[in-house]
This record gives structure tokens, C-alpha cells and sequence, in this order.
């Protein structure tokens, strides 16, 4: 429908417009290029935006085509090509026509194989790579779980070497080792206990890596046939990490259980390897030069500022003013010392011993003290280890040797034996019968004038006939220990044997003294009738 002409204009081409809504009335393009070539198009669309209908088809008569002609849709058959041109000196090259021509051939042989042929009519081959070793999943499952275990260096076969203790850390999540110094307070080191970071150790190289430089190989799978592992970290067994061997001696709690659940090792041993203490250096001390006390000497030698060794108060206090007083005589061949007595004093409290001899008139010989307050050694004992005379030693009879001469206790009083009853544990059963026996006799009815007279008479004959064997002695001396020999059957020495005891005795013993001699001691020492004094009889043949 053409519409209205706009008022004013002519009717004339160009003024009159079918649809007044259109604004585009240019001509469509024609020219253009496709695949680098100019071409010329038909034009589809007219002035105006309308669609032209020439030379176009419709869609019945697109089908309808399609139906008779399927040139149209498929295109122009292409011709076969032409069979390939085989000469004929090959076409009839056969072995049927060459036998037929009476020609005979020999038996087909192999023909050579072409090696890329063959490698085509292989089967594609198919590269599968092993997968590695699951390390995310070992990361996950023991993440924070350390192995500690206790080693030791032994590096004392070196000069200024010693024994180290360190720290194995065995790390489960990736396998890598850290050991750790274990310092001690003032053992003069830096405190960086760090002696090899954490990294993986190998175990066993190849040969080559064995002989080149270690200082310039770097450690790669490539080097290392086998890793530390922790099967190889056995409690009790040596392990050679870095060129040191350290012997692993315990571990910790988590450690047991991971190898009793891991590897079946129910208990690991613990190895004690606590520094022994060494024995005490036992201190010399120099040899005693005989001053003073072996133990105020001893000071000088443990401290600097010698200091008085220490007594017992509590025995000081329990024993003061105690003294057990013994009467005794001297041992000597010289005749003018058989008649001097001394007065032995023990000093309980101390332990020390002084001797007083009673002033004598008319004997040449002053008297007084002896020997001052001091202790005795026995003569059988050491000058490092001294053993000193205590009251057990004292007793009637018993010989004390104050350096180097010889006493023999004769009598004592009745406190010493008040002493020795309340404390009889410390005596000899012996020697506690000797004094009781002593005082006893003390304590006996006194003789009457003429016994007393008879027996200063048969003392006198003693002393003389003793001065005789005594002169024989000098040119013919006595070996034989005499006193020992009669102390040995009495058993309570009280100083007197059996009468027949005493006769076998001697016969026992070789006397370079005439018989007669002999004889008349014997009558003088005999005591009752089945008694001999042998105090008395030891002392002519004592020097």
C-alpha cells in the first residue's frame, strides 16, 4: 500500500514512500573480497531494506530440487582415476607365464624385511610410569612423631678425646636425622647443642661416589644405594653417622612402643651409662718422724692451717678423771734395774699412758717421772696405721714394751677390777680371772712373823741364785721364748702351772745353764704342792 504523498511535494519517483517508518534507502553493496579476492555479489536486500525477490528460490522449490536433481545437493561426480600403467615386461613377468614358456624357477626365498616396516607393524607401545612412593600420605600419618634415642661418642682413644653424650632425633614424616649435644653445666663449651642439622643419611654409595671428594658431592639419589632407615637404630648396637661411631644405649617411652607395634621388638634394653665415680685417691703421708702424736703430725699434711684432729667429747666426758693404775717392773739383763718399780697410769679418757718410778733411797737412781702423759704404740703395728695400747692389754703378767723397753705388770688395785667387772665385754675372760686371782690373794689372812721371815729368806736365795744363771747366760744366751711357752697352758694366767705340765715343759726346752741350777729355781719357785710360780723362773733367763 502506497501512502499519501506528502502534502506539497510532486508525484514524481522518489517522493512517494510505502512504509513511512523507514530511514535506511541506500543500496546494498555488491563489491567485497573473499579469500584474499575481489568478487561481485548479487544484491539480496533493495533500497529501503526490503528483501528482493529475484533469482531466489523458494523453500518448496529448494525441496523439490533437491528431490530430482541431487546434483544440486551432492555435487558433480568425480571421475575414477585411471588404472596405474604397469609395463608389460612386468605384467607378464609371472611364474605361471614363464613355466607355461617351459622356464623352470627357483623356490621363492625370504624376503629381506625392511626394519622400519616392521617397527610400524608394531603395537604402539604404552609408557606406564611405577608411581613414587606416596611421601603426602607418609607426611599426614607422621606429622610430629619424632624417635629420640640416647647415644654416646666415645672419643677417648684420641688425644684430649672424651665421651660425649648426644641426642639421636629420627624424624618419621620424612626420614631425615638430627643429632643433638648433650652439654653439662660448666663442662666449658659453647651452649649451641646443634652438631648435625636435619637431613637424610645415607648408608651405602655407590663405588664411584666412594672414591671422589666428598667435600664437593652432593648427596642424590643417584650417589646413595640404601638410607638410614629406623629399623637401623637398634638400643645396644653401634650406628656410624658422619665418620662418628655412637652407640645408642636408650630411648624414649614412644619410642618402645612405636618399635613393639612397627617391628615386633617387644623390649629394648637400657644400657646404664652413668659416669662410675673414681675410687678415692688414697693420700700418702710422709713417714712418721717420731714428735709428738702420729695424729697432731697427720694435720700438717691434710690442710693448710693445721687444726687439732678431733676427739671424742662424748667419751671425754664419760671418762673423766678416770686413771687405772698398774704396778710393773723392768725387763733388762743390767742387775741393778730388776729391782726398780714403776707405776703405770692409764688415762681413760685419753687414752694416754704416763709411768712414775718411786723414788728409791740409796739406789742411784733418782726417781720421778718416767715417761709423760702420751699415747703407747703396740710394738707389732705400722707407723701409717698405729695401734695403740688400750686396758684390754693390762692385766698381771702381761708384758707392755713402752719403745723398746719391756715391762711385766706385777699388781694392781682393787678399782681397776671394779673397772673390769662393769666392763668385762672389753677383757679377756684370761686376763679378768688374773687379776681377781691377784686380789684375792692380796686379800688372804697374813702369815705369821716366821713365815714372813721364811719367805724374805727364800726370796733373797732367788735373787742370788738368778744372778748366777744370769752370768751364765751372758757367755751362753737363751733362744728360746720360755714365757710364751708357760703362758700357753695357763689359760687363766694367774702365773702358776701344774707341777707335772711344768716338768714336760721343760724337758720341751734346751737350757744353756747347768742342771743344778735348774733344779734348785724349780725347788725355790714350787707353791704348795702341785704348784710352780713361773714368773719367777722366766725371769733368770729373761735379758
Amino acid at each position: 500500500m502506497v501512502s499519501n504523498p506528502v502534502h506539497g511535494l510532486p508525484f514524481l519517483p522518489g517522493t512517494s514512500f510505502k512504509d513511512s517508518t523507514k530511514t535506511s534507502f541506500h543500496r546494498s553493496q555488491t563489491l567485497g573480497y573473499r579469500n584474499g579476492y575481489a568478487i561481485v555479489r548479487r544484491p539480496t536486500v533493495g533500497i529501503g531494506g526490503d528483501r528482493l525477490q529475484v533469482n531466489q528460490l523458494s523453500q518448496a522449490e529448494l525441496d523439490e530440487l533437491a528431490n530430482k536433481a541431487p546434483v544440486l545437493t551432492y555435487g558433480q561426480p568425480k571421475q575414477a582415476p585411471p588404472a596405474e600403467f604397469i609395463p608389460a615386461h612386468v605384467a607378464f613377468d609371472k611364474k605361471t607365464f614363464l613355466e607355461s614358456q617351459g622356464i623352470e624357477l627357483n623356490p621363492a626365498e625370504k624376503m629381506v624385511l625392511d626394519p622400519y616396516t616392521e617397527l610400524r607393524k608394531q603395537p604402539v607401545r604404552k609408557y606406564i610410569t611405577p608411581s613414587d612412593f606416596d611421601q603426602l600420605k607418609q607426611f599426614l600419618t607422621f606429622d610430629k612423631q619424632v624417635l629420640r634415642f640416647y647415644a654416646t661418642w666415645d672419643d677417648t682413644d684420641s688425644m684430649f678425646g672424651e665421651c660425649r653424650n648426644y641426642i639421636i632425633h629420627y624424624y618419621l614424616m620424612d626420614d631425615t636425622v638430627e643429632v643433638r649435644e648433650v652439654h653439662e653445666r660448666n663442662n666449658g663449651r659453647d651452649p649451641f647443642p646443634l652438631l648435625m642439622n636435619r637431613q637424610r643419611m645415607p648408608k651405602v654409595l655407590v663405588e664411584n661416589s666412594k672414591n671422589f671428594p666428598r667435600c664437593v658431592l652432593e648427596i642424590s639419589d643417584q650417589e646413595v644405594l640404601e638410607w638410614y632407615t629406623a629399623k637401623d637404630f637398634i638400643v645396644g648396637k653401634p650406628l656410624t653417622i658422619l665418620g662418628r661411631t655412637f652407640f645408642i644405649y636408650d630411648c624414649d617411652p614412644f619410642t618402645r612402643q612405636y618399635y613393639k607395634e612397627k617391628f615386633g621388638i617387644p623390649d629394648l634394653p637400657h644400657i646404664d651409662m652413668s659416669k662410675q665415680e673414681p675410687p678415692p685417691i688414697k693420700q700418702e703421708l710422709p713417714p712418721y718422724n717420731g714428735f709428738g702424736l702420729f695424729e697432731d703430725s697427720a694435720q700438717n699434711c691434710f690442710v693448710l692451717i693445721p687444726k687439732a684432729p678431733k676427739t671424742n667429747v662424748l667419751k671425754m666426758l664419760l671418762n673423766d678423771n678416770k686413771v687405772l693404775r698398774y704396778l710393773a717392773a723392768l725387763e733388762s739383763p743390767i742387775p741393778e734395774d730388776k729391782d726398780r718399780r714403776f707405776v703405770f697410769s692409764y688415762f681413760l679418757a685419753t687414752d694416754m699412758i704416763s709411768i712414775f718410778e718411786p723414788p728409791v733411797r740409796n739406789s742411784g737412781i733418782i726417781g720421778g717421772k718416767y715417761l709423760g702423759r702420751t699415747k703407747v704404740v703396740k710394738p707389732n703395728s705400722t707407723a701409717d696405721n698405729p695401734v695403740y695400747y688400750d686396758p684390754s692389754d693390762f692385766y698381771i703378767g702381761a708384758v707392755i714394751e713402752v719403745f723398746g723397753h719391756r715391762f711385766v705388770i706385777l699388781d694392781t688395785d682393787e678399782y681397776v677390777l671394779k673397772y673390769m667387772e662393769s666392763n668385762a665385754a672389753q677383757y679377756t675372760p684370761e686376763a679378768l680371772s688374773s687379776i681377781q686371782n691377784h686380789i684375792r690373794r692380796q686379800e688372804a689372812p697374813a702369815p705369821n712373823v716366821e713365815n714372813k721371815q721364811t719367805e724374805e729368806d727364800r726370796m733373797q736365795e732367788m735373787e742370788a741364785l738368778i744372778d748366777k744363771i744370769q752370768k751364765q747366760l751372758k757367755d751362753h744366751p737363751c733362744k728360746d721364748n720360755i714365757r710364751e711357752a708357760f703362758q700357753v697352758y695357763d689359760k687363766e694366767a694367774s702365773g702358776f702351772v701344774d707341777r707335772e705340765m711344768f716338768f714336760k715343759i721343760c724337758e720341751s726346752l734346751n737350757f744353756p745353764i747347768d742342771d743344778s741350777l735348774v733344779q734348785e729355781l724349780i725347788r725355790i719357785c714350787t707353791h704348795g704342792e702341785d704348784k710352780i710360780d713361773y714368773y719367777n723362773f722366766v725371769r733368770a733367763f729373761s735379758n
